[in-house]
């Protein structure tokens, strides 16, 4: 065997970047000593109030209790990830127990069909692939075309991966889709809610009227050829836009009308963050397939309803979907484990209450700033607020990071967002709140806000 080579905290970057672009945080992450919403530097312990939690993905923090304390759990956690078996085709009693628990703690009676595969970008394109197959099939079955089905209605503003589907879908930083080949599917404009609401309702609901037309139109323009409508309910990286119950129910409406399937991706909203298990809950929908990712630390989706309305679906022939892993088993035993203690402790419930209190000192953190803050947003534990501008923005943020040692990330043109673990503290959130007033205060006394306008 050959010797393990031990790398110092102080040369990971270096070594790193003899390889790799290594443009994100500059700290290097102790991931024994971490804990909960505080991230550890290795090089020289300074702590971080984590408001990014690994894009949204950490549920629970780091290294948090009922799991690291309890040696048993540990010892199974240890002995699973000596192997990696091939879940969709050989069955153990772990993998039993976290369907189990996914369908207890997450699962819609209404969308009984599961599917799990590595990664959120994987899991939207499967829920396309249900798309096609039943649109094709649904088509076949009406004695049109079986060839047509072949596109996908979306919102401009949209992330849903970067994957080879996905990729025709996503449409927030040029440079993450340039120069790749992309298909010609029929985008329409988001309506995105500038808050307070009521002071924007006719806007909104014009925009949404601008919208519902261009949907009209491209259902015109393709007849039985689009396959299924796809939106996030809350758009994260497009800026945390927040879209109107009114609005995707008449998107929902609209499709089902066309034949087309309501696609729902929860990638980035789903798992308890809005405060309850799945965002569409909120809004009256009851969508046909969900995607899922992130926090249930495997990708896949949820299926049914009109899904089944064509018997021989991806569901019930063999090999339409498929991988090799079909997720992976130590991160369905780390996510079992995970769902029980949500489960236990609440937290999806605790969630919406925690963000009403972060929604509330934000907004009252726009008076003391002037207006500088604006545009204040959120379900549960999914918030942002907008700055003026991106140079504001990325200077605020960078100031958090550096000086007030809080983790953060951009959404949008000029928004920052939060994405605190389900498990934080209300304390925790009221250090974030103040340690944004400062910054953002200083950048005021500075000139810094000024100057970027």
């Amino acid at each position: 065997m050959a010797e393990h080579v031990s790398i110092q905290p102080a040369e990971v970057h270096a070594s790193l970047s003899r390889h790799l672009l290594t443009d994100g945080f500059k700290l290097v992450i102790d991931l024994a000593a971490s804990r909960g919403s505080r991230v550890v530097d290795a090089r020289n312990g300074d702590r971080y109030l984590d408001l990014y939690t690994f894009f949204a993905s950490a549920p629970l923090g780091l290294n948090p209790p009922g799991i690291v304390d309890d040696p048993a759990f540990m010892d199974k956690l240890g002995r699973i990830a000596a192997n990696k078996p091939a879940n969709s085709d050989v069955y153990s009693p772990e993998y039993a127990e976290f369907v189990e628990a996914f369908a207890r703690v997450l699962g819609d009676p209404e969308l009984p069909h599961l599917f799990f595969i590595e990664g959120g970008a994987l899991a939207v394109e499967n829920a396309l692939k249900v798309a096609f197959d039943w649109k094709s099939r649904h088509n076949e079955a009406a004695g049109r075309p079986a060839e047509l089905g072949t596109k996908i209605m979306h919102l401009t503003k949209a992330f849903h991966g970067r994957s080879g589907y996905t990729m025709s879908l996503t449409n927030t930083e040029p440079g993450k889709v340039a120069r790749y080949p992309k298909f010609d599917w029929p985008r329409i404009d988001v309506p995105a809610i500038t808050f307070p609401l009521d002071d924007h309702l006719d806007a909104v609901i014009a925009a949404e009227e601008r919208a519902l037309s261009q949907a009209r139109k491209a259902f015109g323009d393709h007849p039985h050829d689009i396959a299924a409508f796809i939106c996030e309910p809350i758009q994260g990286e497009g800026g945390d836009n927040h879209l109107r119950a009114e609005f995707l129910q008449a998107m929902q409406q609209l499709a089902h009308d066309h034949d087309a399937l309501f696609i729902v991706d929860e990638v980035q909203t789903g798992t308890g963050t809005t405060g309850t298990a799945w965002a569409y809950q909120q809004l009256g929908l009851e969508p046909d397939v969900v995607a899922f990712s992130k926090k249930v630390q495997v990708g896949g989706i949820m299926a049914g309803r009109r899904v089944d309305e064509v018997p021989d679906n991806v569901f019930a022939v063999s090999g339409r979907i498929n991988s090799t892993w079909g997720g992976g088993l130590v991160d369905m035993v780390r996510a079992t484990r995970i769902l029980e203690i949500i489960e236990r402790d609440g937290l999806i419930e605790a969630a919406a209450g925690k963000g009403d209190r972060l929604l509330d000192r934000l907004w009252g953190l726009t008076d003391e700033t002037g207006g500088v803050l604006s545009n204040v947003r959120g379900r549960g534990l999914m918030i942002a607020v907008d700055l003026p501008d991106p140079q504001t923005r990325d200077t605020v943020l960078a100031e958090l990071r550096d000086r007030e040692h809080v983790l953060a990330l951009p959404s949008g043109e000029r928004a920052i967002r939060f994405r605190p673990a389900l498990s934080i503290t209300e304390e925790e959130l009221d250090e974030v709140v103040a340690a944004l007033g400062r910054v953002v205060a200083s950048a005021i006394g500075s000139g810094v806000v000024g100057e970027a306008k």
